[in-house]
């Protein structure tokens, strides 16, 4: 008995120690490239080119493809759109995502599962994108933000887990609350949503990150550079290398180097904020994923 459980013991302080060393290999292999953007966002654009290998540290560390990327217009201007539809958008998202979960989570609604199949189907069938575009167009939306935020206000996926979480709020709750006078939106804002807020959060984060990083509706129905959201001016300078409105330097060969530094130190804005906002959401993931797959 005694050599089964030090054998025990051995296997699985080996299988931790294996565990730990692959897990820290693929966490290597993955922040790597990002850490290779960072590097040489901050590298000098001449030693970048010429450089072979693996990059680990800035090469003549300098901020030239930062503040050359701040000297176009567009860039700031981008900032203001995706900032909007970010805000605006989660804003609307949520407001109607809870709406819609508060109805279909309630007992005794009249049309609930019709209603229900009707929006799950939704999910899976999808009248194209021609017709998609259609629809935006005759509302009057296209050429405006508003075409990012409206016609994407609720996802059916967050609105189902959304769902599952307030159906897991006690009913007793409720109707205590309805015994001291409360209406309905007294019952979502101050019982169901205070008690559902890792969901909550979770949702928010999901809606934001798809806002931030949503650009192909943009490219459909904005025609102007001034509206471009920051992930479109990002894609324009990335796949078309214009790079020309940043870059004032009178030499093509100069150009044609910064460029590259430039592209990176792009990247790098246009994904530090969702960076830092990550770990301040990130203890509601468990919480808030957990309790769509509790109950349904």
């Amino acid at each position: 008995m005694k050599g089964r459980k030090i054998n025990k013991g051995i296997a699985d302080k080996a299988f931790s120690f294996v565990n730990t060393v692959v897990m820290l290999v693929l966490a290597l292999i993955m922040f790597y490239p990002l850490w290779y953007v960072l590097v040489a966002s901050l590298s000098n654009a001449m030693e970048l080119v010429k450089y072979r290998g693996i990059l680990v540290y800035p090469l003549d560390f300098t901020l030239d493809a930062y503040k050359m990327a701040f000297q176009n217009p567009l860039l700031l201007r981008s900032y203001g759109n995706t900032l909007f539809v970010v805000i605006v958008g989660v804003i609307i998202n949520l407001l109607m995502t809870s709406f819609g979960a508060y109805f279909l989570s309630r007992k005794g609604i009249m049309f609930q599962k019709p209603i229900m199949i009707m929006i799950v189907i939704t999910m899976f069938f999808s009248g194209g994108m021609i017709p998609f575009y259609f629809s935006v167009r005759d509302l009057g939306l296209d050429g405006s933000l508003w075409s990012l935020i409206l016609p994407s206000a609720i996802s059916t996926f967050n609105l189902i887990i959304m769902k599952t979480a307030f159906m897991a709020v006690p009913l007793s709750l409720e109707e205590s609350a309805r015994l001291d006078g409360a209406n309905d939106p007294t019952v979502l804002f101050c019982v169901i949503l205070p008690l559902t807020k890792a969901t909550f959060a979770v949702i928010g984060l999901y809606y934001a990150v798809s806002h931030w990083n949503a650009w192909f509706h943009a490219m459909l129905f904005l025609d102007e550079r001034t509206k471009y959201p920051l992930q479109l001016l990002l894609r324009e300078i990335l796949i078309q290398n214009n790079v020309s409105d940043m870059a004032d330097t009178g030499n093509y060969t100069e150009l044609g180097f910064i460029s590259e530094t430039i592209k990176y130190a792009i990247i790098i804005i246009a994904t530090a904020p969702i960076l830092c906002i990550y770990p301040f959401i990130q203890k509601y993931f468990t919480a808030g994923v957990m309790i769509g797959a509790v109950k349904e």
